[in-house]
């Protein structure tokens, strides 16, 4: 993302509520500084303070989006034939119709087409309409489907004003038309697009698509990035995300609850170990896990932690298992829970791992597993009764299928990390249903289960609820089997580390991340295996250190 530096310094005089996320006062500082990310109507408070509260018109905020739309197609795409500007009657075409007239005005060929009759425009997009016009340049308005190919037959960038923030649902009449028609000569050729504001299609509020919507390769937004830019699937059809600076003072934002998590701010929050602590205060976890066949994943689970900086890790598997972990763990240390040969953790074993718990400062539940009724009924006995913070992956997600409600009795905190098919079944719908409304069905996880939702894939989705992060971090590269046992493991260790659960989670996500992309950096991500991540997490740690 690139981001103008030019901030205006006015005051604005409408009254701004304060964010009231969570009551965490270490949680608060450091949301209060993460980059906001608006949806629609956060977006059309913020206009409405500047134009309304400050008196700035309407009509200068869109010349100076206009303006950063041409500025960014004259320096990235001046070699290119012409620019075809396909307007929406809303302030999103009138947007396109500012770039245009600075387009023509600095020498490129520009072509206008409207989705509406001109009778259909007002306001600021009216004026802006009748400007276009008095230079001389022609708007095809409401084209015919021969006369809108043909204008998007040549070598051309195509510019998407088509619909702005306030888009959601699915695209209809001549809208509809232009973007079919513009996708489909996407695919036909190397047409680059380039959106104003939003994609259309995508709803800016959630991430959200239209069955009919059209992709770009960029995206210049104004002001704040959007919930949509990178929430998928909206994220997959946004491109690069360029924020321009349109002169609205900072003090007349609207609150936010979605925000990008930052990795300059992570090292402050994460304890770094002292010349005066020991292994005993950086932090204990106890890793829970493992059956025949799934022993690996208890074994990642272990390592991440460690490397995470946790000062002991313990993993807790089935007796008959220990001797594959003693000789794959080095520095782990294991509690044997007996198994009568099963090879997995049982139900009767639910105490003793009870009392064993109470010695750490975090729980890692459930990598291997395993999906034995014993060791759900463990699961479901364990997490009832202790009052440690809570990692909850893999077979012990499923162990609370349907069961949601059940976790927001526990005595202790929860961090869930689902991806769409486990979140699905935890709430009993398909992970299509969640792929396509992921901030509705994390959101909606949070608040039956009490606890803090990692909604893992493409840009991850941390939530408690009201507060949502999303995370920048990672590449393709860790859709591969273990990944997510890493990331069980760093969470816990930060956990252990005494980071509220929101910013364990947080930063767990990110440093996971940042651990793939610096792999994918040495290695070919298509070939990237959970275990690379290990040997990269100290060097993402050291990363965001480096960047505070």
């Amino acid at each position: 993302m690139s981001v103008k530096p030019e901030k205006s310094t006015a005051k604005c005089e409408l009254p701004r509520a304060k964010n009231q996320a969570t009551s965490n006062s270490q949680s608060e500082t450091f949301l209060s500084h993460m980059l906001p990310l608006y949806t629609a109507a956060q977006m059309r408070r913020t206009d409405a303070a500047a134009i309304d509260g400050l008196g700035i018109p309407g009509v200068v905020l869109m010349e100076r989006a206009g303006l950063a739309v041409a500025e960014y197609l004259l320096e990235n795409y001046c070699d290119e034939h012409c620019f075809v500007i396909l307007a929406g009657k809303g302030n999103n075409g009138g947007d396109g119709f500012v770039a245009a007239r600075h387009l023509l005005e600095a020498g490129a060929g520009v072509r206008v087409l409207a989705t509406a009759p001109a009778g259909d425009y007002s306001g600021d997009a009216l004026v802006n309409l009748k400007v276009l016009k008095k230079m001389g340049l022609k708007v095809d308005h409401a084209p015919s489907a021969v006369t809108l190919r043909q204008a998007l037959a040549g070598d051309c960038v195509v510019i998407d004003a088509i619909f702005g923030t306030g888009f959601s649902g699915e695209p209809r009449g001549k809208a509809a038309e232009f973007i079919s028609t513009a996708a489909e000569a996407g695919a036909a050729g190397d047409i680059p697009v380039v959106a104003i504001d939003v994609a259309s299609g995508v709803d800016a509020s959630t991430g959200e698509t239209a069955a009919n919507s059209l992709a770009a390769d960029a995206t210049v937004t104004f002001h704040a990035p959007k919930v949509g830019h990178f929430v998928s699937p909206g994220g997959y059809l946004s491109g690069d995300v360029i924020l321009s600076d349109i002169g609205i003072p900072e003090d007349c934002g609207a609150a936010a609850d979605h925000f990008l998590i930052d990795p300059e701010l992570l090292a402050a929050v994460i304890p770094a170990k002292t010349e005066a602590g020991h292994k005993f205060s950086a932090g204990r976890v106890l890793v829970a896990g493992g059956s025949t066949g799934l022993t690996g994943a208890a074994c990642m689970a272990s390592e991440a932690a460690l490397r995470a900086g946790a000062g002991v890790v313990t993993a807790a598997v089935p007796a008959s298992l220990n001797p594959v972990f003693e000789q794959k763990l080095l520095e782990v240390m294991t509690l044997p829970l007996a198994d009568a040969g099963a090879g997995c953790l049982l139900e009767d074993d639910a105490g003793r791992l009870f009392d064993a718990a109470a010695a750490f400062d975090s729980v890692a539940l459930g990598p291997g597993m395993g999906r034995r009724p014993e060791s759900f009924k463990l699961a479901r006995k364990f997490l009832a009764t202790a009052t440690a913070p809570v990692v909850l992956d893999a077979d012990g997600l499923n162990a609370m299928a349907g069961r949601l409600p059940a976790l927001k009795k526990r005595p202790g905190p929860t961090v869930l990390t689902p991806h769409a098919g486990e979140l699905g079944r935890l709430l009993g719908i398909s992970s299509d249903e969640v792929a396509a409304h992921r901030l509705r069905h994390a959101r909606s996880a949070a608040r039956k289960s009490g606890g803090v939702i990692v909604l893992k894939g493409a840009q991850t989705v941390v939530t408690d609820g009201d507060v949502v992060l999303v995370n920048p971090s990672g590449n393709p590269g860790l859709a591969t089997a273990g990944a997510g046992d890493v990331l069980t493991g760093l969470i816990a260790a930060l956990l252990a580390k005494g980071l509220p659960p929101l910013l364990a989670a947080a930063a767990g996500v990110f440093l996971h991340g940042a651990a793939a992309d610096l792999a994918a950096e040495d290695l070919n991500q298509d070939n990237l295996v959970a275990s690379d991540l290990l040997d990269y997490l100290p060097l993402a740690f050291a990363q965001i250190h480096a960047q505070e």
